[in-house]
């Protein structure tokens, strides 16, 4: 006679089985004595070895589909005090920093004191930007022209750190200013990307005086809510005339004509 399985033990086994439908966390993956499987420490490898190369790639507006944002909303391309790649790495203060004479050429090339400046940022996943900004650009200025706000000319900033937006905010004088930015690549995707978000940003303002939407990837926060979520809590800088922690998201987020909220 079979000894029966107990209840409980097939609801764990179960509940195991789901566990990558529903997260990429690596979770309850087994083991071969006190080591990991060899499949699991194959794509662990293959994992970070994707991760080494996102922070090593670049954007260029030259290339496909960059190329197409370039064209179809007039993007050009400024940089930071960061010279070189080795130096964004090694001194993220100079990311922080846009180089000599680029709040001149901002001035000359975007219009200043608009609702909303868009800037997108290479960051440390250069992978990212390329895999989710054509998708998430259009529709972010789109709908934000649709509300009737001024949107003013986007454009990539190369050795982009997060800090840069207060040389930007000083610069252009923008009511609001979010910053498209790489996130730092991980084992779970090196294709995330994040949008920082600040009400009127100055030299001096820390993250304290800033908002983020991340993890906006496939398998993260769609490109669709993204943007609800980034109108959504411009809204809320617009009425209460701030940003950082002391606004909270709604939790009825902005919803975007022809789709349905959430």
């Amino acid at each position: 006679m079979s000894e029966q399985v107990p209840a409980s033990l097939v609801e764990v086994v179960t509940a195991s089985e789901a566990i990558p439908d529903v997260t990429p966390a690596r979770l309850l993956l087994g083991r071969a004595g006190t080591a990991y499987r060899t499949s699991t420490q194959l794509q662990l490898r293959a994992d970070h070895a994707f991760a080494k190369d996102a922070l090593h790639a670049s954007v260029s507006l030259d290339e496909s589909p960059m190329s197409e944002l370039r064209d179809r909303f007039d993007l050009f391309e400024v940089t930071t005090e960061a010279s070189t790649h080795a130096d964004y790495l090694a001194r993220p203060d100079l990311g922080r920093r846009l180089s000599s004479g680029t709040a001149e050429q901002l001035r000359e090339q975007c219009p200043v004191g608009v609702d909303l400046q868009v800037v997108i940022g290479d960051g440390l996943s250069p992978l990212a930007v390329v895999s989710q900004v054509p998708a998430l650009l259009g529709p972010l200025l789109e709908h934000a022209s649709a509300r009737g706000w001024s949107v003013g000319r986007p454009f990539l900033v190369r050795h982009c750190r997060v800090g840069v937006m207060n040389d930007i905010g000083d610069a252009l004088e923008a009511q609001n200013v979010v910053l498209l930015i790489g996130e730092r690549p991980g084992l779970a995707t090196a294709e995330s990307l994040s949008a920082y978000m600040g009400h009127r940003p100055r030299p001096g303002d820390t993250d304290a005086q800033r908002n983020l939407v991340s993890n906006i990837h496939s398998a993260g926060v769609t490109t669709d809510e993204a943007v609800r979520r980034i109108l959504g809590l411009i809204d809320s800088f617009m009425i209460q005339g701030r940003s950082g922690f002391l606004v909270k998201e709604s939790a009825q987020p902005t919803t975007l004509p022809g789709a349905s909220g959430r």
